[in-house]
């Protein structure tokens, strides 16, 4: 949750007329693969975190949910619907806050098996602190919403706030539990620790919701000092519920340990495994350090669980499996194929199996930034692997440009990414500033592992070199650049105050009339755009 506005051949040729084939296969090829990304959003202050769900009664069908910013309405949850695959998509609807004061945040979303489409998110305020995970409905592909129902209080646990990441799972199973909607939380992420993972059922299609229960227990607990216990859904194909969540308890292990909480009776009760012990941390505090579990279609008892750790000193892309319903795991299994230990930092993963057992795992990657750490360009990837095989493809590209590093990255609002996988096409979605705000993009993509290829190309600045002096500022700046064509700056609430277009390398901006605080520079140029932030200060000169 949020309060941001809160990646030649060494054969003979027979003939030149093959060499020139050749050529274009190994050369051309691996560009067609990416087609150009489409800006679902279309925003101009901040959009962030999307979520995809398809229709398993009619899997043209996808709508994708995300977060965004919305003139005198705080954040807002929007959504956007496609009935021919991702060609063309709906115009975007916003989901109206329960109160006026709140904002939303943490969309999530499950398909039931006759195509009603549920959307679970955290509508909220502090200072005084009230209201909940909601979710609504919608019987017409994500066309339109039904009024909000609360799924779990934020004052339902005391003083712990228990409405964020409010992540969904169904039954789809069509056995005694089929149907059932899961929902799993944790404390607000100002709320300090001992914190514990929640658990809420519906178990009549989200009509109502049961109470909620936490997900560990006696000998399983999270412990005293994990701040954000996330706890990642997922429901197999026989029905089984499982969550996986991360644990630290001296008495219960000497390691900072993930855990699995499984029901194979609707979450009545709960038996728990060790998942893995955590060995290797991530020092970069800004990474997006999120997981999910997933659980294969085509063999209820394989889960795969993706994560990023950093065994090497940065940030790596993981999975590890089980094969017999969570009571054993495989070792670590890197997904990412860039050389180890480079610096290069990955994060924000996601992952999904397809009905045949074929999975994609996607990520954000640095590799082609030449820099390491988080504060770098960066680029979306995925790797794919099919059912029969026991490696991950090489790696590819799935955004279709280099984008550059934004300030607005080292918020919260960009925490995640989704991509689902049907019949060997991935759709997926993320948030990216290439156009100089946080935006959501789509990109549908064949993935069989003979059709691709890893890419790679030079790394390059797409960053206009802006100045802006002085800053802190106390009655104009000063903004210097090549080939400058359009200044924009807007306020903290992403209205526009001044809008020039200009011909020059330098311009100045009178801001007296500008009150103290934060102000965001826009600035377009021949070669891309560049945003900047700068301060009012009217003390400072």
């Amino acid at each position: 949750m949020t309060e941001f506005l809160k990646k030649a051949t060494n054969r003979k040729f027979k003939s030149p007329l093959t060499g020139i084939l050749i050529f274009w296969m190994v050369f051309l090829v691996p560009l067609i693969l990416v087609s150009q990304n489409q800006n679902l959003s279309n925003g101009v202050v901040f959009d962030g975190e999307p979520y995809l769900a398809i229709n398993p009664a009619n899997p043209q069908n996808i709508v994708v949910a995300w977060m965004s910013w919305k003139w005198q309405q705080k954040i807002v949850i929007k959504t956007t619907a496609s009935f021919d695959r991702g060609s063309t998509w709906s115009e975007p609807v916003f989901i109206p806050h329960a109160s006026p004061n709140y904002g939303s945040g943490d969309p999530s979303m499950v398909f039931d098996e006759l195509g009603n489409l549920f959307l679970f998110y955290v509508d909220y305020r502090t200072d005084p602190d009230s209201g909940a995970v909601y979710v609504v409905k919608s019987t017409d592909g994500g066309l339109s919403w039904g009024e909000p129902l609360e799924v779990i209080n934020g004052f339902a646990d005391g003083t712990k706030e228990p409405v964020d990441r409010p992540w969904s799972a169904i039954d789809l199973s069509g056995n005694s539990g089929g149907g059932n909607i899961y929902v799993t939380t944790q404390p607000a992420p100002w709320i300090n620790p001992p914190n514990r993972p929640y658990f809420i059922r519906s178990t009549n299609h989200g009509a109502t919701w049961d109470d909620w229960k936490y997900v560990d227990t006696t000998g399983w607990l999270v412990g005293n000092t994990i701040q954000s216990p996330m706890a990642a859904p997922a429901v197999s194909e026989d029905g089984t519920f499982y969550c996986i969540y991360p644990s630290y308890l001296f008495s219960q292990s000497p390691y900072a340990r993930y855990l699995l909480a499984a029901s194979s009776d609707g979450g009545n009760t709960f038996e728990y495994h060790e998942v893995m012990k955590i060995t290797s941390s991530i020092d970069e505090p800004l990474a997006k350090k999120g997981y999910v579990l997933i659980a294969d279609p085509s063999d209820v008892n394989h889960l795969l669980f993706c994560y990023p750790i950093a065994p090497f000193g940065d940030a790596d892309v993981y999975i590890t499996e089980s094969y017999d319903n969570g009571v054993n795991w495989t070792d670590h299994i890197r997904v990412n194929d860039d050389p180890q230990g480079n610096g290069i930092l990955q994060d924000l993963v996601w992952a999904d199996f397809d009905n045949e057992g074929n999975v994609i795992v996607n990520w954000r990657d640095r590799r082609n930034s030449g820099e390491p750490g988080y504060e770098t360009s960066y680029e979306i990837w995925g790797a794919y692997r099919s059912k029969d095989s026991a490696s991950f493809s090489p790696n590819f590209r799935i955004s279709d440009t280099l984008i550059a590093y934004d300030d607005v990255l080292a918020n919260s609002g960009n925490d995640f990414l989704c991509v689902k996988l049907r019949n060997d096409t991935m759709y997926s979605v993320w948030g990216d500033t290439r156009t100089g705000t946080l935006n959501i993009w789509f990109q549908r993509m064949k993935v069989p592992a003979d059709n691709i290829n890893s890419i790679y190309h030079q790394a390059t600045k797409t960053t206009p070199a802006i100045e802006i002096f002085p800053n802190p500022a106390y009655s104009q700046i000063t903004v210097r650049g090549k080939d400058m064509q359009e200044l924009i700056i807007t306020a903290e609430d992403g209205k526009i105050l001044f809008r020039k277009t200009i011909y020059s390398r330098s311009e100045t901006v009178d801001i007296t009339s500008y009150p103290v605080g934060m102000y965001l520079l826009k600035v377009k140029t021949k070669t891309g755009v560049a945003v900047k932030k700068f301060i009012v200060n009217h003390s400072a000169e």
